[in-house]
């Protein structure tokens, strides 16, 4: 287990252990099916950079659970597909 997962501060940041939990899952798939990591680390250690990510405010769920990405400074937001969804508002 990562050491980041064992401080509560980590838990509490992101709205307690279940939405966490989804929040690294889904952020996993993404990285599994090729999106790009949104930090800089020298690892293929997804877990690494999903907690790295997490801790650095750079991925998040929305109120519907839905991955979300926050844009570095000066880049244009672009939304996550949501997990099994199609990014399509109508469905």
């Amino acid at each position: 287990m990562q050491e980041e997962l064992k401080e509560e501060s980590i838990i509490n940041k992101i709205g307690g252990r279940f939405k966490l939990s989804t929040l690294i899952q889904k952020r996993l798939v993404a990285l599994t099916q090729g999106a790009k990591p949104l930090v800089d680390m020298k690892t293929s250690d997804k877990m690494a950079i999903v907690l790295q990510e997490i801790i650095q405010d750079k991925v998040y769920l929305d109120l519907e659970n839905n991955l979300k990405t926050r844009p570095a400074e000066g880049e244009v937001a672009e939304d996550a597909v949501p997990y099994g969804g199609t990014g399509s508002v109508d469905g």
